[in-house]
């Protein structure tokens, strides 16, 4: 590690001396840029189906019983944290509440208790540090209730501290609890189910060739008949380990065939010092992606041992930690940070989180636990961890983990030079806690109670990152402004602090400063006018003052290019208007905008004076009307936001580079360039909307968006323009348009199509609430389920303007259906009798309201009602034939045959028979079977002879 800092400061003095410039590739690291946006489950995941299917089996068995404790164990990197994701996703629990619970080594009954309730409860509730305190509140959440528990990484073997976890769960009754664990022993798992534990097999040798392949590029090859061979040899060794294969798959993107042999006949498959084979493998095969890692890709990945196990990792934080220390610059570090999520070195977290300490669009990292103890062992001689049973005296360590800030640090740690504390949160610091830590870089306090910020802070005159939120004094001690060399400072949910120290303007290298939920903050000190290298500032929720708000900002500071000045809300429109104004007049070098939950009405055309702005947040600026159309002459604009913007008159239109979301206007590119779809690769919404698919020029370019790996997108609408020319067909452009099952709401419209792609049943979309489909003229056919969806229910189902449309096998369960000049939909069904008796029973328990629009057929034959035997509400708008006897009619609606109920509506009938109605025709009829509000069905265009009929 030290020549590899070595080497790196040599290659530093390099750039300085010869006057380096970027732009040139002259000594620019090669990395190949790679993105994967996948977080909860990968895109593709191979295998693994058979194994999902056999423990959705065992636990339906057992869903009449109050708790169910299922252990999934095997070998590390198998693939059990996957397979629990799998189950935890699917169709199966969607009626259950769910947590997910990240466990790790560090085993805390309590933590998971908190962790527990805070995801189940309706409100924020405060942490419990008492057992009975937990069991109390777990008991309210868990009594009569569906939920589904996961518990992944449990490593305690102690059965006395397993038992106290196990009745913690157990508190709830009446309902149905279900614990999903994810561990690696066999004993241990055993000593907690209720039902046989499950043992993960390896993958076949078969399956880690398809993740090579898959990972490496394989099929894009000139050479692939030479490499197969080597590679299946290759795939042997990962001893059925997923991660090995996705790491060696990865690595072998970039090399030769002489590589890929050298890979093969590598010694390292024959070092182990492991008794478990398949565990010895996947650390080689680790061992060796890192090997051929350059110098500096092995020093930012050895430097995350300093994290712990399992832990959350904001990127952009670890790529300022990295820059802090010397070991890239910011744009190779994001190079850095795509490079190793390909190597599976890290990963997308979106699991859910124990509290919401971040925001939404902070993108989160992790490691998996055989990554992390390889960074661990790389770092070993280097790093300093609490707990390992270290002797720091006579040792040369550079980096710590230390779990205790109430005392000051020895001489010994003077060469430390990047601190971080965890599980601080209730211990004050030391006063002088860095007294002897003058070459320190990186300081995290974040983890930390920070009553205050200490004087002696004053002192590490070589700091560059001081990471110290929540800061509950009043103020911040002036000895931070000796910090001269501090790049990075987040003083983030301090709503305490009432000002910055006036002469923070001696920090002169600051570049990130982070006050968001300072909201007693009403200004910047004159003095922040010199902080001329700052380019990065968050400044949130400001309280009302009298006077402009442009008094927020600091004066000067002409290299600002990120500003966040969201949720000013207590502000007047003006004083809104004028910052936006002062902003677009002075800050000329701007490239990140958020000015997003203010309450302003419009966007001055001022905003086109920034030439250089890259990205504008408006994300729920609710009163927004009006963006200037100008916009769109703004060469740079690459990105805006309006999700949330819901009264925003008409849509930005944007040059063919840019992109705006939720709403993304499909353009064609010049001559055989491709349109601009592909803007979307890098994108992960939770909303997009999809306009003009016409434009869409090659299938090529819906696969590059890869919109299944899109893991946080819940609404999606596909819209074609109608009677529009396309270069593609609307099948296949829809066949490669396959959303994630993370989906809760899809709409799509235009689609010329006679049937839809086989990816448009419910049972492959388990998440699916919504659904409408509209404008589509030639649609004939839907197969809605291959399962003749059992279990999955939408909360609403709209399809409008498709005349043609037949379903089938069955109509889909829906709570609300609604359907406008969409006839056939109402009566090309089957007669219900014999065997759709039994296809027909599921739908019992889903009381249903139908909303019918412009129908031209009659109401007896209406045989989709036939389907829905718990309709409750049928509502008609419009003229509809009600010609022919009211038995037939309402044999039609109701399900119910008793004597007594058809007595009922007996009489109902001919008291609507003696009633004299004036209307020839009524514009609205409203059906309701539950007999607490009589509703009058009134004439709708009948003979003379045919009777009204009211229920």
């Amino acid at each position: 590690m030290e020549k590899m800092r070595e080497d790196l400061k040599e290659i530093t003095d390099q750039h300085e001396k010869f006057k380096f410039v970027e732009g040139t590739n002259t000594n620019e690291p090669k990395v190949t840029h790679i993105r994967e946006t996948s977080s909860t489950l990968e895109a593709q995941i191979i295998g693994r189906s058979d194994e999902k299917g056999e423990i959705l089996a065992s636990l339906i068995d057992r869903m009449t019983e109050d708790i169910t404790v299922l252990p999934i164990y095997g070998i590390g990197g198998i693939g059990k944290t996957t397979l629990a994701k799998m189950v935890y996703n699917s169709s199966h629990f969607k009626e259950y509440a769910q947590v997910w619970v990240y466990v790790s080594q560090k085993f805390d009954w309590k933590a998971i208790g908190n962790s527990i309730i805070s995801q189940l409860a309706e409100k924020e509730e405060r942490k419990h540090t008492e057992m009975q305190m937990i069991h109390n509140s777990l008991e309210k959440i868990l009594d009569n209730k569906k939920i589904l528990i996961v518990l992944d990484d449990l490593w305690e073997g102690d059965e006395s501290r397993l038992e106290i976890l196990m009745d913690m769960l157990r508190v709830g009754k009446g309902g149905n609890v279900v614990v999903l664990v994810t561990k690696r022993d066999e004993g241990i798992a055993k000593k907690i189910s209720t039902i046989q534990p499950y043992k993960l097999a390896p993958l076949t040798d078969e399956m880690c060739w398809s993740i090579i392949r898959q990972k490496s590029a394989f099929e894009s090859r000139g050479n692939k008949e030479q490499l197969e061979h080597i590679g299946k040899d290759i795939a042997l060794k990962c001893a059925g380990v997923a991660l090995a294969a996705k790491s060696l798959g990865h690595m072998l993107k970039s090399m030769k065939f002489r590589e890929w042999e050298s890979v093969r006949d590598s010694d390292i498959w024959n070092v182990s010092s492991l008794k478990d084979a398949s565990s010895a493998h996947v650390l080689a095969s680790l061992k060796l992606s890192y090997s051929v890692m350059p110098s500096y890709l092995k020093l930012c990945f050895a430097y995350c041992a300093i994290f712990p196990k399992g832990h959350k990792i904001v990127k952009d934080d670890l790529i300022h930690q990295w820059v802090s220390l010397g070991f890239s610059n910011w744009q190779f570090s994001e190079k850095y940070i795509s490079q190793r999520l390909g190597l599976s070195f890290l990963e997308h977290s979106k699991s859910p989180s124990t509290i919401k300490l971040y925001d939404e669009d902070i993108t989160l990292l992790t490691m998996h636990d055989l990554v992390h103890d390889l960074a661990r062992s790389v770092m070993d001689d280097e790093i300093l961890v609490s707990g390992k049973g270290d002797s720091i005296e006579g040792s040369c360590y550079h980096y710590a983990l230390l779990d205790d800030c109430s005392k000051p640090l020895g001489m010994e740690s003077s060469k430390i030079r990047a601190l971080r504390f965890v599980h601080c949160d209730k211990i004050k610091i030391h006063d002088v806690l860095f007294s002897s830590n003058k070459s320190l870089r990186v300081l995290d306090l974040s983890e930390c109670s920070m009553h205050k910020l200490p004087d002696s802070i004053g002192v590490l005159k070589q700091l560059r990152y001081l990471n110290a939120p929540r800061v509950q004094d009043a103020t911040i001690p002036n000895s931070i402004t000796w910090l001269s060399k501090l790049m990075y400072l987040s003083l983030r949910g301090s709503p305490a602090i009432l000002a910055l120290p006036k002469s923070i303007g001696e920090i002169e290298h600051l570049v990130y400063l982070d006050l968001s939920d300072c909201s007693r903050i009403e200004k910047l000190p004159e003095s922040s006018g010199r902080l001329k290298e700052l380019v990065h500032l968050i400044f949130q929720i400001a309280l009302a003052l009298e006077g402009t708000c442009i008094m927020l900002l600091p004066e000067n500071v002409t290299k600002l290019r990120y500003l966040n000045v969201s949720q000013l809300i207590n502000r007047a429109e003006g004083t809104i208007d004028s910052l936006i104004n002062y902003i677009c007049s002075n800050l000329s070098n701007m490239e990140h905008l958020d000015l997003s939950q203010n309450n302003m009405r419009s966007i001055p055309e001022s905003i086109c004076n920034l030439r250089k702005l890259h990205t504008l947040n408006l994300a729920k600026c609710v009163h927004l009307k009006e963006i200037p159309g100008s916009i769109g002459t703004m060469d740079s604009l690459k990105f805006v936001d309006i999700n949330g913007c819901w009264i925003i008159s008409k849509a930005p239109q944007l040059g063919s580079s840019a992109l705006s979301l939720p709403h993304f206007g499909v353009q064609p590119g010049d001559g055989h360039s491709s349109s601009n779809l592909v803007l979307l690769q890098y994108m992960d919404p939770m909303v997009l909307k999809l306009s003009k698919l016409e434009n869409v020029k090659s299938v090529e370019e819906a696969q590059r968006i890869n919109l299944t790996g899109k893991k946080i997108l819940e609404d999606l609408k596909l819209e074609w323009t109608p009677n529009a020319e396309r270069f593609v067909d609307h099948k296949i452009l829809m066949e490669n348009l396959v959303p994630p099952s993370t989906l809760k709401k899809l709409e799509i419209c235009g689609y010329s199509g006679v049937s839809f792609p086989a990816w448009l049943v419910l049972d492959q979309l388990p998440n699916l609430e919504h659904l409408v489909l509209r404008g589509m003229a030639n649609l004939e056919e839907w197969t809605t389920s291959h399962s003749n969806g059992e279990r999955h229910v939408l909360a609403q189902l709209e399809i409008n303007d498709c005349p043609m449309l037949r379903m089938k096998p069955l109509p889909p369960k829906a709570r609300n259906w609604m359907i406008s000049n969409s006839a056939n939909v109402l009566s090309s069904w089957e007669e219900f009798t014999g065997p759709h008796t039994n296809a027909t029973s599921s739908f019992c328990a889903v009381p249903t309201t139908l909303y019918v629009e412009n129908c031209n057929v009659p109401l007896y034959q209406w045989r989709l009602l036939q389907h829905l035997p718990s309709l409750t509400c049928l509502h008609i708008n419009g003229s509809v034939d009600l010609t022919g006897s009211p038995e037939v009619i309402l044999t039609s609606l109701l399900s119910e045959d008793s004597k007594a109920r058809r007595q009922r509506l007996g009489r109902t009938a001919k008291m609507a028979e003696r009633e004299q109605l004036a209307t020839q025709k009524a514009t609205s009829v409203v059906l309701q079977k539950n007999g607490i509000t009589a509703a009058l069905v009134r004439r709708i265009n009948l003979p003379q002879t045919t009777c009204p009929v009211s229920l």
